[in-house]
């Protein structure tokens, strides 16, 4: 016994002698902004056994042996921090920590997006960054093509696709909502993107957003939305002057190549910004001339004998795209009121191109039209945009922003058409500190459309209007430092020509968990809901040997989108970046396609031009699902070099939920469903859809001053189109 008991009493004094000659560290590990930092490694030098990790409010503590003490401090994507002191027997002492990323220029890490602000690792729906250096360096002519780019985002002739939700219908009625300044860039009747319209040279960021988005980025963000940010100045002034050249190869197809001129493309960018005391100024600006591959119609071919076709005896001049653009944006800071800032930006574009609407065959009449079918347009585009803003720190922030846009296109064959919109937004941003940091948006919008042309006489007068008005919220919170939750809502209402109308509530709600280091899980749910345009339901005009009709009866689309998405950070030496996959259901109601038919009684060959066409129909109920996944970041380099880079692949399974619906009947009491129309309907697979897609973009820069960049794009082959193709 006695010989256990003086064991016993060993250890006791060891311990209390131990103790005695330890002290205690607690502290607190944070970001450079002042973020808890939770889940970072705070590990004794001399000894790693003794260590801690900072808890949910960035808290640590650990117990090591008096003397000269040695920690060091670690989380992903940061600067690794040591401290080094000496501590007293029994000392507690406090060490704080604050860690900072390896690089300001990671901007994929530092970004802010969405309306809350927020690193984009911390937002519950899937998104990608467009930063201005792929932008610039790309040499972008027009802002689509950078776009196109983007994993998951496609532009098919001019229309915004993504995922899959959306086929193809001449540009009209996008189901993506186009954004500039947090204000829609649609034009009012048509519901087209004007792509050339936008200021390449002067983008701070564009934001990408994936799966339906009506709820904040309002009505025709049935599939998502992009959302373009322009700049204004910094400290420093910036002049940039960029001008570029190129030119058109001849076609792989023989005897297709139809130009005798040179086809060529010039042009130049160029934009100044700079502040002047409290003013801060934008100026910018471009040119371009474009040549072109397509060709005037052969007035000599079989349908042109047929179909004697005086309307477009185009030269090859007339065809030639011809752009001039100038923007600014003005800013100022009032001294008086703090946080009170006000200004007007506006942008102006003159611009002559051409439209066809059909080739006129797949060989040596592939870059031709088809007789009649080809239109030239002059186009006078402005806008103008005064908002104030107020930012308070105890009253939240204020927005309140208007735009007048306007669209004239004076165009042939009596295809002229002018559109204004009017939009105003009021928002209010608060975080209330008192319910957990709880951050709020709210707001009320409303658009008014007035728009004049005689293709739009199927409504019964050349002169229609529509009118939008809608409220919307979103509610967010932080839990913990690492659960973000939102959830938000929007009432839209609708009325056309004072006759139509439509009321439909919107919900959505996400959450995103950081469930370690730099690895965030998200899962959201969002609705979508888009009213079809004044082009859409009453165009009536004819093009060559055929026409397009109008459908008063056209309903509105709705969609709704579920995804669960995971995005992990990553570093390896040089190499930063974050891998982001997520898989995706999203369901469309009342689908509007763009479908061809006998809508009059033909009566003759010579009357197939009021008979014969295309009309948007409303052609039942589909589901997209599929798999998104994507690669940013950079590497680092010792010979003062990096390269950039961004991949993705996109895998989408688009199917009709109706495959007999008969959703309209022609003249010649043709059915149509989705099995009549498609070339390919055994799997039913929708229209004009890439089942895998695969994108890749990267640049190496040496010292900031050479740069040379790369990109691919990989698209499978289109299993499915409209049946009277082959027709």
């Amino acid at each position: 016994m006695s010989k256990y008991f003086s064991c016993i009493l060993f250890l006791l004094i060891g311990f209390i002698s131990w103790t005695q000659n330890n002290s205690k560290i607690y502290g607190k590990v944070t970001d450079e902004s002042g973020e808890v930092l939770t889940g970072a490694s705070v590990i004794y030098r001399t000894d790693v056994s003794f260590g801690s990790i900072a808890d949910f409010d960035g808290k640590f503590e650990l117990i090591v042996p008096a003397g000269k003490c040695k920690l060091i401090c670690r989380y992903t994507g940061m600067k690794t921090d040591t401290l080094t002191f000496n501590l007293k027997p029994q000392e507690q002492r406090e060490v704080n920590f604050t860690l900072f990323s390896y690089i300001k220029e990671f901007k994929e890490v530092d970004v802010k997006v969405g309306k809350f602000d927020k690193p984009i690792e911390e937002q519950t729906v899937s998104m990608i960054v467009i930063k201005p250096e792929l932008i610039e360096n790309k040499n972008t002519r027009s802002i689509e093509t950078a776009l196109d780019q983007t994993p998951g985002l496609n532009i098919l002739d001019g229309e915004p696709q993504i995922r899959g939700g959306s086929g193809f219908t001449f540009g009209v009625g996008s189901k993506v909502a186009v954004i500039v300044d947090d204000m829609p860039m649609l034009s009012g009747d048509a519901g087209r993107p004007e792509w050339g319209f936008i200021p390449v040279e002067n983008i701070s960021q564009i934001e990408v957003v994936k799966g339906a988005a009506s709820v904040l980025s309002g009505s025709s963000a049935l599939s998502g939305s992009v959302n373009i940010r322009t700049a204004y100045p910094t400290s420093k002034p910036k002049t940039k002057i960029n001008i570029y050249s190129g030119v058109y190869s001849k076609p792989n197809q023989e005897d297709a190549t139809w130009w005798n001129q040179y086809p060529g493309i010039f042009g130049a960018n160029f934009l100044h910004s700079q502040m002047f005391g409290n003013l801060d100024l934008v100026v910018g600006g471009n040119i371009n001339y474009d040549h072109g591959y397509i060709g005037p119609p052969i007035t000599d071919s079989i349908v042109a004998t047929v179909f004697p076709d005086t309307i477009t005896n185009f030269s090859e001049s007339d065809l030639v795209s011809k752009r001039a653009r100038v923007n600014f944006n003005l800013r100022y800071r009032s001294k008086k009121i703090k946080g009170l800032n006000y200004g007007l930006n506006g942008n102006f574009m003159k611009m002559h191109t051409n439209m066809p609407l059909a080739w006129l065959n797949d060989s040596t009449g592939l870059y031709r039209a088809y007789p009649g079918a080809i239109f030239l347009q002059d186009q006078l585009i402005f806008n103008l945009d005064p908002f104030v803003h107020f930012f308070s720190e105890t009253n939240g922030k204020h927005y309140l922003r208007g735009r007048l846009l306007s669209v004239d296109n004076n165009m042939s064959a009596n295809q002229s058409n002018n559109a204004t919109t009017y939009y105003g937004d009021y928002m209010f941003k608060k975080k209330y500190k008192e319910f957990n940091n709880l951050e709020f948006v709210g707001g009320l919008t409303s658009t008014y459309t007035n728009s004049f042309s005689n293709i739009y006489i199927g409504s019964g007068t050349p002169n229609n209007r529509i009118w939008n008005v809608s409220a919307y919220t979103q509610l967010e919170t932080k839990l913990k430092n690492i659960l973000t939750l939102s959830a938000g809502g929007r009432l839209e209402y609708f009325q056309l020509n004072d006759t139509i109308t439509a009321l439909k509530p919107i919900f959505r709600a996400g959450s995103s968990l950081k469930i370690y280091q730099e690895t965030y899980l998200r899962a959201s749910y969002g609705q979508g809901y888009r009213f079809p345009t004044i082009t859409e339901r009453f165009i009536r005009t004819g093009v060559g040997n055929f026409g397009v009709f109008p459908n008063p009866n056209l309903l509105p689309e709705s969609s709704w989108n579920a995804e669960v998405g995971i995005k992990q950070g990553l570093k390896f030496g040089g190499l930063y970046g974050y891998i982001d996959v997520a898989g995706f259901w999203q369901e469309y109601q009342n689908t509007i396609e763009y479908m061809f038919g006998i809508w009059n009684e033909l009566t003759s060959v010579e009357s197939m031009g009021s008979s014969a066409g295309f009309m948007f129909l409303n052609t039942g109920d589909s589901r997209v699902v599929g798999i998104d996944a994507s690669f940013t970041g950079f590497a680092e380099f010792k010979n003062d070099s990096k390269m950039m880079f961004l991949m993705g692949y996109n895998y989408i399974v688009p199917k009709t939920l109706t495959p007999d619906y008969v959703y309209a009947i022609d003249s010649n009491q043709r059915q149509f469903s989705y099995n009549s129309t498609s070339l390919d309907g055994s799997q039913g697979i929708l229209k004009y859809r890439f089942l895998h897609n695969v994108k890749l973009d990267c640049e190496y820069t040496w010292k900031d001053k050479l740069s040379v960049g790369a990109s691919a794009k990989y698209f499978s082959k289109i299993v499915n189109m409209d049946a009277i193709i082959k027709d």
